[in-house]
């Protein structure tokens, strides 16, 4: 089974993707996790490699690849990135967004990042408008449209553990043989 995992930052995709991951014995991998190992490499904070990415194509090209490859070719696996749900193409069984007010996810970036909310705040909205504009410009992704999804959540409605249980109940509540209604992602670009 492959499940994706897709949302804006601070919008608990890393922490819920894993405890999926677990809680259904599958493996996990992160996208936000090669982007900042990227970063680090280049000695810059994701804010400043977002910004970076905006002047070169191929980071985001090379992480995309990565990903793409990993959601096509592997099994029993969550993957989780911002665009997850758009790189599994026809691979995924389920696709997840989550989300939450800006303020709620300022403060847990915060909290993790041990920086003000008011700055996490900025850079976060800099980030996903440089994201948004790269999405579109590369692969004519429009990271807004959450049509691809079967699931969105608002995940500052519950806790965590409640949330995990909601999770799973809507992975078991999912028959892979009954394919109806599904439908290939068409119109997007996938120029890695």
């Amino acid at each position: 089974m492959l499940i994706t995992v897709s949302g804006p930052p601070g919008s608990g995709k890393s922490t819920n993707a894993a405890a999926l991951a677990d809680r259904l014995n599958l493996d996990h991998v992160s996208g936000g996790d090669i982007f900042r190992e990227m970063a680090a490499e280049r000695d810059m904070t994701p804010v400043e490699f977002n910004e970076f990415a905006e002047e070169d194509p191929q980071i985001d090209r090379d992480l995309d690849r990565r990903l793409h490859e990993i959601a096509t070719t592997r099994d029993d696996i969550v993957i989780e990135s911002r665009l997850a749900g758009w790189l599994s193409a026809d691979a995924a069984d389920f696709r997840f967004w989550f989300d939450a007010p800006v303020a709620v996810r300022a403060e847990r970036i915060a909290d993790r990042e041990d920086k003000s909310v008011e700055r996490a705040k900025a850079e976060t909205e800099r980030r996903e408008a440089s994201e948004r504009k790269r999405y579109l410009e590369y692969y004519d992704i429009d990271i807004d449209d959450l049509s691809i999804y079967d699931a969105a959540y608002n995940t500052a409605r519950w806790g965590p553990d409640r949330f995990i249980d909601a999770l799973v109940a809507t992975v078991d509540a999912y028959d892979p043989d009954d394919d109806e209604g599904k439908a290939p992602i068409e119109g997007v670009n996938y120029d890695f």
